[in-house]
């Protein structure tokens, strides 16, 4: 599936980019008026190979969870049941991501790809919308499970059941991951790209939970852009000085023991990964293949984003960058992307937050080009 997947990502369609540029340039408004709006949309329609590209609409949030066998290292001052407690809120509708869910009219997919603990019981959404595909490391079952109903109702978030393992092993100590896991959550991503999509959606974002995440982001974007570890690690969610020190000498130390290569993805995922972040990382390529946008959120999304670029360069194309993470490393990963971010509030949430708060941004860059009329048209005169 992977492979496939890489081998259907595709450059960017120049005509089409060349004639969103065009046509921005007939419209009633000053050229290059919209600024990075403009340039936004011109890359759209050339992720679409079409001008004006399809309006990003329905969209659909895949939220990622999974635990970390680093948190051991005390990395993070949160429990880890409170991964699994998120998820129930999630489930219930009470987390901020559902809120900014609601007010986008966006679908939440949560997708328990490697928590640790068990989830919590109690009402969920009706049966008819959960995917009972795990847990299992076999790639051949993952695909069998087949696609799940879809809910375009934000009201009503799904839970997919997809786990790799419960829980990373400690990075600090060993591996994280064997290459077979790995593989095994990037090919749950791309499962889930591919069912949100033949089920509608028309832009992707992502989403993530899981206490002590940051701490393999950091490590994944300092194997990916040779960043140093001071420069990668962040606070998360506002660890004081003395862990913060101890959290980047634990990236620091899983770089030296692990030497991941960032020409191997999947072994660099392996090594300081996380399984969300490699299913991210398997979202955004099952995205790309289908030339459907991803609107990235924070520090773990990108983090994730570095890995698929590094599987597939032209997987970029398909990137939006969300909002800047208050996050350090989200701003070295963006600049090796080369992605700019649509908005910057300073947050560090995580959830798919960030990438909702701009998801009308998104929608407006792609409308302009749908609905605004032309000079000719609307006989205005140019000057």
């Amino acid at each position: 599936m992977l492979e496939t997947t890489i081998a259907a990502i595709r450059p960017a369609d120049e005509a089409a980019m060349a004639a969103a540029r065009e046509l921005h340039g007939r419209l009633t408004k000053p050229a290059g008026s919209l600024g990075a709006l403009e340039d936004l949309s011109v890359r759209l329609a050339g992720l679409a190979g079409a001008c004006p590209p399809p309006l990003p609409e329905p969209a659909a949030v895949a939220i990622f969870a999974g635990d970390h066998g680093v948190h051991a290292q005390g990395v993070s001052p949160w429990p880890q049941e409170v991964t699994a407690q998120m998820i129930g809120n999630f489930l219930a509708g009470g987390a901020v991501v559902n809120a900014f869910a609601r007010q986008a009219g966006a679908s939440v997919t949560v997708v328990d790809v490697g928590v640790a603990t068990p989830l919590p019981t109690g009402p969920v959404p009706d049966p008819a919308v959960l995917d009972a595909a795990g847990p299992t490391t076999d790639p051949a079952v993952l695909d069998a499970a087949g696609p799940a109903p879809a809910v375009s109702d934000p009201a009503v978030p799904r839970l997919v059941v997809a786990s790799v393992r419960r829980g990373t092993r400690d990075l600090a100590v060993t591996a994280a991951l064997t290459r077979d896991e790995a593989l095994a959550a990037v090919q749950t991503g791309i499962r889930i790209a591919d069912e949100l999509i033949d089920a509608g959606a028309r832009i992707l974002l992502t989403g993530d939970m899981g206490i002590g995440n940051t701490t393999p982001a950091a490590a994944l974007i300092a194997a990916f852009t040779g960043a140093d570890a001071l420069d990668a690690t962040g606070r998360g969610t506002g660890v004081d000085d003395p862990t913060y020190a101890h959290k980047v000498a634990v990236v620091r130390a899983a770089l030296v023991r692990h030497a991941p290569d960032p020409g191997d993805p999947l072994g660099v995922l392996a090594a300081v990964g996380g399984l969300e972040h490699a299913a991210l990382a398997g979202l955004i390529l099952g995205a790309a293949a289908r030339r459907t946008p991803v609107l990235l959120d924070g520090v773990i999304a990108v983090s994730a984003a570095l890995a698929a670029a590094a599987f597939a360069p032209d997987a970029v194309g398909a990137m939006v960058a969300g909002h800047r993470s208050a996050e350090p490393g989200a701003t070295v990963a963006l600049r090796h992307l080369g992605l700019d971010p649509l908005v910057d509030l300073g947050l560090r949430l995580g959830e798919g937050t960030g990438a909702l708060l701009a998801l009308p941004v998104v929608t407006g860059a792609v409308r302009v080009l749908h609905e605004v009329a032309t000079f000719d048209s609307a006989g205005v005169a140019e000057k």
